[in-house]
């Protein structure tokens, strides 16, 4: 993931795969940035400028999350019980129930920061590991 392009694609595009490593440093990108809005932004700066900063936030999270759910062999629909997860949790677990969302980060983590993904082509693309080359 050398090419400016191809970051772009990652991070504007739901549709195809995504390694493991770019998935990682997007995710990473995102939460970093997330965690310093959260961290700079007082309630009254948060209240006028988070309307601005979450919904391309979130926007560019499914499009990251698509692309790894994908390499995975899994729907890109995952990611939104994924980020609503996430937002249930986020910044600490506060209600009962935050322990079945934290299951499903906990599981995300896993399936998609852990696990390879699917060896040789699926119905979501080649691999992007190995691509095709081109005739």
């Amino acid at each position: 993931m050398n090419d400016r392009a191809e970051w772009w694609d990652l991070f504007l595009s739901a549709s195809g795969r995504t390694a493991r490593g770019p998935f990682l440093m997007g995710s990473a990108l995102l939460l970093g940035f997330a965690a310093i809005y959260e961290a700079v932004a007082g309630m009254t700066i948060h209240l006028l400028t988070g309307w601005l900063v979450y919904p391309p936030l979130l926007f560019f999270a499914t499009c990251v999350l698509s692309k790894r759910l994908h390499d995975r062999g899994r729907s890109g629909w995952w990611s939104a019980l994924i980020l609503l997860s996430l937002i249930a949790i986020w910044p600490t677990p506060m209600h009962v129930l935050d322990f079945l969302f934290a299951a499903v980060v906990i599981w995300s983590i896993v399936e998609l920061g852990v696990m390879p993904g699917e060896q040789g082509a699926n119905r979501y693309g080649p691999n992007p590991l190995k691509p095709t080359p081109a005739v």
